[in-house]
């Protein structure tokens, strides 16, 4: 079977030994050409534009029948007209099996990212609960990514916040340690968690290594939905301390099923008869789909999260579930039943492939009645309500956006507003920081931070600094993005080929903000026209008298500095910008210093690796210690030569 993972050698089937035609052939004429030396059989096909990039990804039971289907533009949606006029050339890969050719496909689509390919967006990985394996006193920690540390795995968790709850309250329940196992290995006396009854304290021996063990079998069984017999057992547990007149241990027993009962109350809807199951349903309004996922393991909920694919408004809520729900499952394992709001036309096809992929049976079903219609249609109004929110947020985004553009004299409502400011103390750990605002809000995906490189630049120099994020900003768009550059395209200029989404955020900002007054400006200004770019438009934000909100003035070029008026919803909005620019900046600048701060002074002695350099700290106590010490005493150090004690000395001595 082909390897998900990667995109496998692609077969190019135009005609070989043929010069490029002039204009080069698009479309029907290209699309017809390929069909004659295409399989029958199974395969994944790619639809590629004329600058090679990728604008569909498809499968097919048959490679001749679906890509003959696109060399007839008569009953094709509008979508599909443009994208076959688009096409310019086609790859294809064969697989065995059609199962084969749905998870190849899902793979492609989450890496190549087509623009008329139904996307999965928010696609980030979920955390889980890990009780290790590895080490004689178990820990109980949150986990993300590949699942490679030996244990048990206990999740999906819809959020972090979920599992920290969830953890908090099993440490309660179970005192299972949560530390790190360095800070376990040189613990002398019991932490913290020991004292307030968070921890059995086996890094000290409070606890007798067996009845730890015993904790831990409870938590795993806990977990694994068996969490009615171990409440049963804890409550024998403490009636039995209590008619021994224990109530000391019996309080402790009580501590811990209260502990256990809080966990399954923060989890909401709880099935009576669905062990383990991911509960999707769609909803579409606006030209917005909503796909809303709840996680069910061990007979308990685990959380939910919501999703907003791109998808073209043409697509209907099965169209858009059924190529969700591939790639959701691209790069997590599938549950044993999956629960779906609507039927999809390859029902079967999917639970056939995710269950060659899990290598165990899943069941993919549409319940019609009972329990698990019950949780669908639960489902089902999260997905309304999560997208009427959605929907009433854009709403009032728009209005802000044109608000900005009446407000800062722009052409058109801007669809990304860039927003800077820089970060230093007495200019160290200088850092410049960009945040991105859209039609739908922060886009946190495109901020960019900035470290401050120059060495020409005088600490403190804020103008500097403004000047080479900017230069380095804007250098790097005209590289990648020249084409988008303000005066290339205009939107008036765009055919249905160049057709975007209007909630995508373009890589070209329609307005600037700067944190600063007119000089911070003209430095800004001065740079892009360096640059070479003059069309987009800059305002600064100068903060008001003793710094008080709602009184900043905003700088333009060529016109006079204004204010806006204290309760205006867009004055609002660009504090709420600036703050975010801010914030970003700060906690980049925060990071950055506190790494300097722990760092080591041996860390940057060539040669000098983990093991060394542990060796001479355990030799010589500190860092400091060992920048004073002689090349014969770093060279009784076990494990360091002379060649490599005269390498330390000359660092520390030069």
């Amino acid at each position: 079977m082909t390897e998900e993972t990667d995109i496998p050698q692609t077969t190019s089937l135009e005609s070989p030994g043929t010069e490029m035609p002039a204009p080069v052939p698009k479309g029907v004429e290209v699309i017809a050409d390929q069909v004659k030396r295409l399989p029958l059989g199974p395969g994944v096909y790619r639809m590629l534009d004329e600058n090679g990039d990728v604008l569909y990804v498809g499968k097919a039971r048959s490679l001749k029948k679906r890509v003959t289907s696109y060399t007839r533009l008569q009953g094709q949606s509008n979508r599909i007209i443009r994208m076959i006029l688009s096409t310019a050339s086609m790859e294809f890969v064969v697989t065995r099996t059609e199962t084969e050719a749905l998870l190849l496909e899902a793979n492609l689509i989450k890496r190549l990212r087509p623009r008329f390919n139904v996307l999965l967006r928010d696609d980030k990985s979920f955390p889980y609960i890990l009780i290790t394996g590895d080490h004689d006193a178990p820990a109980i920690i949150k986990h993300r990514g590949a699942r490679k540390r030996k244990g048990d795995y206990f999740g999906p968790f819809a959020s972090a916040g979920a599992v920290d709850r969830t953890i908090n309250a099993l440490q309660k329940a179970f005192l299972i340690r949560n530390c790190a196992d360095s800070y376990y290995e040189n613990r002398s006396r019991p932490c913290l968690l020991y004292q307030i009854k968070r921890c059995a304290g086996p890094c000290t021996n409070e606890i007798d290594p067996a009845d730890y063990s015993g904790l831990v079998a409870e938590a795993k069984s806990f977990l694994s939905g068996r969490s009615g017999l171990i409440k049963t057992d804890l409550v024998k547990q403490m009636e039995a301390a209590s008619e021994n007149l224990d109530f000391e241990r019996a309080a402790i027993y009580r501590d811990r099923l209260s502990a256990l009962s809080h966990v399954q109350s923060q989890q909401g809807i709880n099935p009576q008869k669905v062990e383990e199951a991911d509960v999707f349903a769609v909803h579409q309004e606006g030209g917005q789909t909503c796909i809303q996922v709840f996680f069910f393991r061990t007979g308990q909920n685990w959380g939910n999260r919501a999703y907003y694919p791109k998808a073209d408004k043409s697509l209907e809520e099965v169209s858009v579930l059924e190529s969700f729900l591939a790639q959701f499952y691209d790069d997590k394992p599938a549950p044993r039943l999956i629960l779906l709001s609507h039927t999809l036309e390859e029902q079967e096809l999917l639970a056939t492939a995710l269950s060659e992929k899990t290598e165990r049976k899943v069941a993919v079903q549409t319940p019609q009645r009972g329990e698990k219609r019950e949780l669908v249609e639960h489902a089902l109004t999260n997905a309304r309500e999560a997208l009427g929110r959605r929907l009433a947020e854009t709403s009032s985004q728009t209005r802000l956006l044109e608000g900005v553009a009446e407000a800062f004299g722009l052409a058109k409502t801007p669809r990304r507003i860039e927003v800077y400011d820089n970060s230093h103390i007495m200019g160290t750990n200088a850092v410049g920081g960009m945040i991105v605002a859209g039609p739908e809000g922060f886009a946190k995906g495109h901020y960019r931070k900035f470290n401050i490189k120059s060495q020409d630049i005088v600490p403190g120099d804020d103008y500097g600094m403004m000047r080479e994020v900017l230069t380095r900003r804007f250098s790097r768009l005209l590289k990648e993005n020249s084409d988008e550059a303000p005066g290339a395209i205009q939107p008036e200029q765009m055919t249905e080929g160049t057709e975007k989404d209007a909630s995508d955020v373009p890589a070209w900002p329609d307005l600037v903000f700067i944190d600063g007054g007119l000089g911070q400006l003209n430095a800004v200004r001065e740079t892009l026209k360096e640059l070479g770019i003059t069309g987009v438009p800059l305002v600064g934000i100068a903060k008001g008298p003793d710094r008080d909100a709602g009184r900043e003035k905003f700088f333009i070029p060529g016109k006079d500095s204004f204010m806006l008026p204290e309760r205006d919803p867009v004055l609002y909005f660009v504090q709420r910008l600036r703050d975010e620019a801010h914030r970003f900046a700060i906690g980049t600048h925060r990071a950055r210093r506190k790494k300097d701060i722990t760092k080591n002074p041996l860390d940057d002695i060539a040669g000098i690796g983990p093991t060394r350099k542990r060796a001479l700290l355990r030799h010589f106590g500190t860092a400091k210690a060992v920048s004073k010490a002689g090349v014969d005493d770093l060279s009784s150090v076990p494990g360091i030569s002379e060649a490599i004690a005269k390498l330390v000395y000359d660092h520390f001595h030069e």
